[in-house]
């Protein structure tokens, strides 16, 4: 009888000590699963909506970023990479900037020529702006919503 009663004492507390051990691993699935990737904002008093993601969230897009550069003609043209390039439906053409890690906004651009892999730019962010490479629709997607993650 003594064996059965120690059994049912360990029963329950295992039952008393499991959630508070499950707990103290750093929260339940359902807190995890509301944490958001990615959040936008309006750029206040314009029509521009800054992306930012959790570092997690670029990682698995694969964001890449490159900067921009000069063109070395002692002109006003700028230098980016042609993956950094962005086409909307109407033809227009901009890119994604980040002005800080994990910010993102998008940033009208004018495009003088494509040269293999390299875009110069007649209109577009200056010299040493970081500009996505690789991310860029993904980044898309949450500005303009429709995009659910699995």
């Amino acid at each position: 009888m003594k064996q059965r009663g120690s059994r049912w004492l360990v029963a329950v507390l295992a039952l008393l000590v499991m959630p508070l051990l499950v707990t103290a691993c750093g929260g339940t699935a359902a807190e995890e699963d509301t944490a958001k990737p990615a959040v936008t904002e309006q750029v206040k008093g314009t029509d521009v909506v800054r992306v930012t993601l959790t570092a997690d969230a670029a990682t698995r897009l694969g964001l890449r970023t490159a900067k921009v550069r000069s063109d070395g003609s002692g002109t006003n043209r700028t230098v980016i990479p042609y993956d950094a390039v962005l086409y909307d439906r109407d033809g227009g053409t901009w890119t994604y900037t980040s002005l800080r890690p994990l910010v993102f906004q998008r940033e009208d651009i004018s495009v003088a020529r494509i040269d293999g892999d390299t875009a110069t730019l007649t209109k577009g962010p200056p010299v040493g702006t970081a500009v996505v490479t690789a991310g860029a629709t993904e980044i898309w997607g949450v500005e303009y919503g429709g995009i659910e993650e699995d």
